[in-house]
């Protein structure tokens, strides 16, 4: 597995990171530690987590791997998020200064820690000022509780506005940012990628398999049934898959996955996550499995390599569909100037 630097900092990490959302709830703790050893052996090193994952019990799993591979620990880039409720009262959420510093802290003591590689915002708040969430995670990389820190889930504006305050007031600057990002979710392309591009942002992409659907494990017209990734709500994941199901292009991009797949002997999988990797901005990928089985498939991506041919038969089966102003054709055809690396 190669390594690639986390967006604009030095640090280096695998450009396959593992996601440890199903740690503690779909995964045991037997299990997810046996997917961290199979993660490192197979040569990756970033670990993502965030302290709403299983009631916090994600973070207190990875924590006692750490405590009990303390050679392997030493290789390991880790990564946690804050922003979400970690109570009922009204300072036990959100990205104020106050809530911050109690949700480092514990994320901290779970991870059995005294830093970690990479602190994300989980997501925009809209009632904080982003000045105070900056000036406390510049103080933290000063304190030498983080060594970086990023962002997950939110905008183009927010991403360049943060980017912007915290050099004008110098401040550390930002480095990554989790969005969703697949063949099937394309959208982040109209303004999220060119901001991160002119930031040196790196990207992580979360659900880079869709919630299932680039594996292949979804079939037209067929209801899905037993264990599967329609969330926590399973009437809406239902009417999510329902609007998936119905909509051609779903089809489009999985036919087009499975002639490159079937080109190299490689798994749909292995397709999906090869062709994010080659994204412009994108730093590593984040994986969510639940066995050593769907690790060690999605492990192979790291060899797949895919030609200038596949990449754009992948791309172009998946084009978003964009009508309106301002992301119409001259719009998008200039963001691709863009992501490409032109004017």
């Amino acid at each position: 597995m190669d390594h690639r630097l986390l967006g604009n900092s030095g640090t280096a990490v695998s450009s396959l990171t593992l996601g440890t959302m199903t740690f503690g709830s779909e995964a045991d703790e037997p299990t997810s530690h046996a997917i961290i050893d199979a993660f490192v052996a197979g040569g990756g090193t970033f670990l993502d987590t965030a302290d709403v994952y299983s009631g916090n019990e994600s973070e207190r799993i990875i924590g006692r791997w750490l405590q009990a591979h303390p050679t392997e620990a030493q290789q390991v880039v880790l990564a946690t998020k804050g922003r979400f409720p970690q109570g009922d009262g009204p300072n036990d959420h959100g990205t104020s200064r106050r809530h911050l510093r109690v949700a480092l802290d514990a994320s901290l003591e779970r991870l059995g820690v005294d830093h970690v590689d990479l602190y994300q915002m989980h997501a925009w708040d809209a009632l904080t000022p982003i000045e105070e969430t900056l000036r406390f995670l510049d103080d933290a990389v000063s304190a030498g509780k983080i060594g970086t820190y990023g962002f997950s889930n939110y905008l183009g504006y927010q991403v360049t506005k943060a980017v912007y305050e915290a050099r004008l007031h110098g401040w550390a600057p930002p480095v990554t940012l989790q969005p969703q990002y697949n063949l099937l979710v394309r959208d982040i392309e109209h303004e999220v990628v060119p901001a991160c591009l002119d930031a040196g942002i790196g990207l992580l992409p979360w659900s880079p398999l869709a919630g299932g659907w680039l594996s292949g494990k979804y079939q037209r017209d067929e209801a899905p049934t037993g264990s599967t990734r329609l969330g926590e709500d399973p009437k809406r994941g239902m009417e999510a898959w329902e609007a998936r199901n119905a909509d051609e292009r779903t089809w489009q991009v999985l036919d087009a996955v499975s002639a490159v797949a079937e080109a190299h002997g490689a798994s749909k999988s292995q397709v999906a996550l090869a062709w994010l990797l080659a994204r412009p901005a994108v730093t590593s990928v984040i994986l969510g499995v639940r066995t050593t089985d769907q690790l060690a498939d999605n492990l192979g991506a790291a060899d797949l390599v895919l030609d200038e041919a596949e990449l754009q038969s992948l791309t172009d089966a998946s084009t978003p569909r964009v009508d309106d102003y301002p992301y119409g054709t001259a719009g998008v055809a200039q963001r691709r100037r863009k992501i490409a690396g032109g004017r």
